[in-house]
């Protein structure tokens, strides 16, 4: 049975507010730093190793596939135990090895140094980050989960807004190897304390109550407690068509979404002329999605999730294939606006979607299998929009693939349909 930490139940004993908002505040903190470096920085990694070692889009966008892919299969293997045993330790070694993955980033200079370097980033990446604390957050909230995860999730933005700019001019005015250092001390500061310190994976655990002890009163069957709490093995969620419907829709989606984030900066470094640009620019979308991402949670939990969802898949897919063809710079920013506008809640979406349908006793096991299969398809998106930049001179084919691909989501997540459970048998059938 797993314990509150020690410093938990201190803060605990001696607020008054009510510990689910401590843990939105330090997952909202661990976020900033973690996937703040480890997604968003990313993409300024990658015009660094092209221009430094002058290595080809495709060789620096396969290393980044791979650790996209590398941190899914962390996903997949670690989540049935941290249903189980709870994400702490997970967690804590996550952050370890993300921190010290980031701070040998100075010490590349041969690519299989990258591939090395990227797998340990990946696997701290994966135990750190969506399964281990999209558990704990369902854990804790029920009727207010997409609330909840809204305003964690603004920490990502937050590390976009600000760590981009900051990692852009430590590398141009100082070094990739001092960047590193920093970013890489910060993750350990600030990530260590949180993961092993401040966060509890059950509110039983501190013998408190879900939703703050006060549940909203939503009219949603796939809310009780029948669905929240059955249990599921990864073999019979992957019987349910709905569980299939998620991964293909979300496969589609996270492909193009992270092909054209990665190659962002790239690209719009190309069309601005200078790098400096190119950050703030990145900068907009990621301040984009922290205004929809709070917009979203105030009535995420209300709302038909799968066809929020495909809209917000149709939105980016327009978004996308408006920059690829127009050269206004106006024009531009506002696209990227919109494109930030929907990469926040894609994710959050996700999880909202696994969490209603297969509930939260078995979520870490169900979102693993789905983010193993979702994470390796998505992450070779940056290294076949780097071949296919380079095979053509420019970025317009494969910015419109990705865009008709993220179309192609929109109508297929639309078909993952709540399950309905018959209380006196117990048989599932898809509606």
């Amino acid at each position: 049975m797993p314990q509150a930490p020690w410093l938990a139940q201190k803060i605990h004993s001696r607020s008054e507010l009510h510990y689910g908002w401590w843990i939105v505040v330090a997952i909202m903190a661990l976020m900033f730093v973690s996937v703040g470096v480890g997604y968003y920085g990313l993409a300024i990694f990658m015009k660094q190793f092209e221009d430094s070692f002058e290595w080809s889009s495709t060789l620096v966008g396969l290393a980044t596939g791979s650790y996209f892919s590398i941190a899914g299969l962390t996903g997949l293997l670690i989540g049935p135990q941290i249903d189980r045993r709870g994400p702490r330790w997970f967690m804590t070694g996550g952050v370890a090895m993300l921190g010290l993955g980031i701070m040998s980033l100075g010490a590349i200079s041969r690519p299989w140094h990258l591939f090395m370097v990227y797998s340990i980033m990946a696997v701290g990446f994966g135990a750190t980050a969506a399964v281990s604390v999209n558990n704990i957050l369902s854990r804790w909230f029920l009727t207010r989960r997409g609330r909840a995860m809204s305003i964690t999730a603004t920490g990502v933005s937050l590390g976009g807004v600000i760590l981009s700019p900051l990692t852009t001019w430590l590398i141009s005015s100082h070094s990739l190897a001092l960047a590193g250092l920093l970013l890489g001390l910060a993750v350990l500061i600030i990530g260590l304390p949180i993961a092993n310190g401040v966060l509890v994976w059950r509110p039983e655990d501190l013998g408190t109550s879900r939703d703050f002890g006060q549940p909203l009163k939503i009219d949603n069957k796939n809310l009780s407690d029948l669905v929240q709490y059955r249990v599921w093995t990864r073999g019979q969620a992957m019987r349910q068509p709905s569980f299939w419907f998620i991964l293909i829709a979300f496969l589609f989606i996270l492909t193009a979404q992270t092909g054209y984030m990665i190659h962002q900066f790239s690209f719009l470094a190309d069309r601005f002329g200078d790098l400096r640009s190119a950050s703030l620019t990145m900068s907009l979308a990621a301040a984009g999605s922290i205004v929809a991402r709070l917009i979203v949670g105030r009535f995420a939990d209300y709302i038909d999730k799968r066809l929020f969802t495909a809209l917000l898949f149709a939105v980016q897919a327009t978004a996308v294939l408006g920059i690829t063809f127009t050269e206004n710079t106006f024009l531009t920013w506002v696209l990227v606006l919109a494109i930030g506008l929907t990469i926040g809640n894609v994710y959050m979406m996700q999880t909202l979607l696994i969490a209603e349908i297969f509930g939260v006793v078995s979520l870490a096991t169900v979102q693993g299998a789905i983010t193993v299969a979702v994470q390796m398809a998505a992450g070779f998106g940056p290294f076949l929009v780097g071949w296919a930049k380079e095979s053509t001179g420019q970025y317009t084919v494969p910015f419109l693939v990705t865009g008709l691909m993220s179309y192609v989501a929109a109508v297929v997540v639309y078909f993952a349909r709540p399950i309905v459970v018959n209380c006196a048998d117990g048989r599932r059938d898809s509606l």
